[in-house]
């Protein structure tokens, strides 16, 4: 039996939870996920919610948001934390697309203001990338990534995505389906 989606309420009050104590701690994050695309234009996340830090400070704001009243807690996947949030999941992710975040990837980020509360959101470009990265032989899923490409896709440099899939066949067939679509200018 699966769980229940969290309302969308919750998700919104448990972004600006997080996101004003990451705020406090002074490390560098970003929103990404579907609520940075959300923040963006495009359609709203229904599961969770998502920020980023360097792997470098995983530990010092794991310690900091549980210092903040926040509940704190390891899934068995080495590349996130968890953090609850009224009965609602936060991730706060360290690796992205099997490589470790650093300080430097969360530079390619705009301060928006999200739900009243401003805050570093990675581009439309690095979270496109990490999208396409996602998609392997076990999640090749792309009509959860064709509305993101379709919303974000005037904000999105194209040809770096191309660059940073180059490797991957399954980014590669999805940007051909989205060139065929006339969602992106072909390559």
């Amino acid at each position: 039996m699966t769980e229940p989606e969290p309302e969308r309420n919750d998700l919104r009050e448990a972004l600006k939870r997080v996101a004003v104590a990451l705020k406090e701690s002074g490390v560098p994050f970003a929103l990404t996920g579907g609520y940075a695309v959300w923040a963006r234009g495009g359609p709203e996340s229904v599961h969770d919610v998502d920020f980023v830090i360097a792997e470098e400070d995983a530990q010092r704001v794991r310690e900091h948001l549980a210092a903040s009243g926040l509940d704190v807690r390891e899934p068995p996947e080495d590349w996130l934390f968890k953090v609850d949030v009224d009965g609602v999941c936060v991730d706060v992710l360290f690796r992205m697309s099997s490589q470790a975040t650093t300080r430097e990837d969360l530079a390619d980020v705009d301060g928006l203001e999200v739900l009243s509360v401003e805050m570093p959101v990675l581009s439309a470009t690095s979270v496109v990338l990490h999208k396409l990265n996602a998609l392997d032989e076990h999640y090749c899923d792309f009509a959860a990534v064709i509305p993101v490409a379709r919303a974000l896709r005037e904000q999105v440099d194209w040809e770096r995505i191309r660059a940073g899939t180059a490797d991957n066949i399954f980014a590669a067939a999805l940007l051909f389906l989205l060139e065929r679509l006339g969602v992106v200018p072909p390559g």
